[in-house]
């Protein structure tokens, strides 16, 4: 359980400590009050120890939050234009934002306040003035149930052999970032990749040498990726599926070339194939500038053509098509 920041009787373990194990960095916290003074004050609560972000806008809160991606959003009720319930309901109906926890803290102290802020979606609701040992309390354990939820989620969406995530979590993350490249106009490129004559590996070595084979195609494939929103996730079978937001054909182009020679280079005997002696790989690149004549399908599928075109020519080689 240590490694869920868990005590040992299953109780969430608040300390600064086990917030940085379970995140390897320093939790990162945005404060969004129209009142100066009030963010200084949680400023000097939270910088020593949390990476800090300030607004003292509501309407500026949900682009932080898609540029800084807090860990936990302490927000004030009332300012002008957007108010902090406004903001609240809007994080909660964002999909890639909602799983963002906030506490209100505001100087309303009637159950009426806070029982709009709970039906809004908040976690937590603390009335000014605060104790500052409270507040910092208050965020601790509210981010050790997040962190704790956000990996028992990840291990849901987690493939049991290569550690990759899954076709489960691929289908949910390339839905919100197609929707994303559609919505600021970047290219969005997908890469297939499947392993040549896989069934002929696992009928020759054995079962067992073949998931050691997609294990060790998995981490090659993985070390080509250098940014974090890149995803790779394990499609199906031997088949593996990267996407590549905001990249351009070109781009995409060249990270599948650096895969098929990431696991060539693995140099994986293979008797059986009819295209190398070695392990290799074909790969189907595809890139889209989404619009609103443009459906999510149509890129994996004409990612799965161009895979099916680099077998047809041979195996061992990426093709790639610009919609």
């Amino acid at each position: 359980m240590e490694d869920l920041g868990l005590t040992a009787d299953g109780a969430p373990a608040h300390d600064h400590g086990s917030l940085l194990r379970l995140l390897g960095r320093r939790p990162r916290l945005l404060l969004v009050d129209d009142q100066p003074l009030n963010i200084q004050a949680l400023y000097q609560v939270f910088s020593a120890d949390y990476q800090v972000f300030m607004s003292t806008q509501a309407s500026q809160a949900v682009a932080l939050c898609r540029d800084r991606q807090p860990d936990l959003l302490l927000l004030d009720v009332e300012m002008p234009g957007m108010d902090g319930y406004e903001l609240c309901r809007e994080l909660k109906r964002t999909p890639d934002l909602r799983g963002i926890p906030v506490i209100f803290v505001t100087a309303h102290q009637d159950a009426e306040a806070e029982t709009r802020g709970l039906e809004a979606g908040a976690v937590d609701f603390i009335s000014k003035p605060f104790n500052a040992g409270v507040v910092r309390a208050r965020v601790k354990a509210q981010l050790s149930l997040k962190l704790q939820s956000d990996l028992l989620r990840r291990l849901a969406f987690l493939d049991g052999l290569t550690g990759l995530y899954n076709r489960r979590h691929f289908d949910e993350r390339y839905d919100l970032e197609f929707q994303r490249a559609r919505r600021t106009g970047a290219p969005l490129s997908l890469v297939l990749a499947d392993v040549d004559f896989f069934k002929r590996y696992n009928d020759h070595y054995g079962h067992l040498a073949g998931d050691d084979c997609l294990r060790r195609v998995a981490t090659a494939l993985k070390d080509c990726l250098k940014r974090p929103g890149d995803l790779l996730s394990r499609y199906g079978g031997e088949e593996f599926a990267c996407v590549l937001p905001e990249t351009d054909l070109a781009g995409a182009l060249a990270v599948a070339t650096s895969m098929e020679q990431a696991v060539r280079e693995q140099q994986m005997p293979h008797e059986q194939s009819d295209t190398s002696p070695l392990v290799t790989i074909s790969l189907g690149v595809a890139c889209v500038q989404p619009h609103a004549g443009v459906e999510p399908a149509q890129l994996i599928t004409t990612a799965d053509e161009q895979l099916y075109r680099a077998k047809a020519q041979g195996r061992a080689r990426a093709c790639a098509f610009q919609l």
